[in-house]
């Protein structure tokens, strides 16, 4: 049984990831589905656009939580059950994925910064501190959400080899999980870097129709 424990953590967070709150707190706000407006993204930022701030942060906090309950879960109890580093890893990047490819919802979510943040958060609250200062100093100077979320992904796994002194070529479980992230964050957001390129990107909170 102990040999199906980590399996069972990663499916778990996954589940978990795959749960859409930008679409569960809009139909409870009685809002218009995000994946209909906007970018149809079903993101916080998404959300936003609505014009109802309030479901937007409800929105970020919760697609934050998903991410960072499954690794603080790990963390904590973990070891009486042989879990470590690598489920550890895994159990982040599950719950990331789900975000992104919801068994709930069609496979059909949204690009995961909230998410990815959460789950830095958990890996080690000071990474998630300098990621997310990251995008709120090129947010609030650039104005646009997807180059700042460009951005943190970008940095996260420096961060992190900077923060614990590691070398890239001594790879652990966990900076191996944050440099998936950061590369489906970046693939995620291929469009809107097309956009930026071209001038056409939307600035945060723009309304869309």
């Amino acid at each position: 049984m102990e040999t199906l424990y980590p399996a069972l953590a990663t499916l778990a967070a996954y589940l978990i990831g795959s749960l859409s709150f930008a679409v569960i707190v809009s139909r409870l706000m009685g809002l218009s589905d995000p994946r209909s407006y906007g970018s149809k993204n079903p993101g916080a930022t998404n959300v936003l656009r609505s014009g109802n701030k309030a479901a937007a942060v409800i929105t970020l906090l919760l697609d934050a939580l998903k991410g960072w309950v499954p690794v603080v879960l790990v963390q904590q109890f973990g070891a009486a059950y042989g879990l470590g580093d690598a489920t550890l890893a895994l159990v982040g990047l599950a719950a990331f994925l789900g975000h992104l490819y919801p068994v709930f919802f069609r496979f059909q979510g949204g690009k995961g910064v909230a998410t990815a943040a959460g789950v830095l958060l958990a890996f080690e609250p000071w990474l998630g501190v300098a990621t997310l200062l990251n995008w709120v100093l090129i947010a609030g100077f650039f104005r646009y959400s997807s180059l700042a979320s460009i951005a943190a992904a970008v940095f996260a796994p420096v961060y992190y080899l900077m923060g614990n002194g590691v070398a890239w070529y001594m790879a652990k479980p966990v900076l191996l999980a944050i440099a998936a992230m950061s590369v489906l964050l970046l693939w995620r957001h291929r469009e809107n870097i097309n956009r930026l390129l071209a001038g056409k990107e939307s600035k945060l909170g723009a309304k869309k129709p």
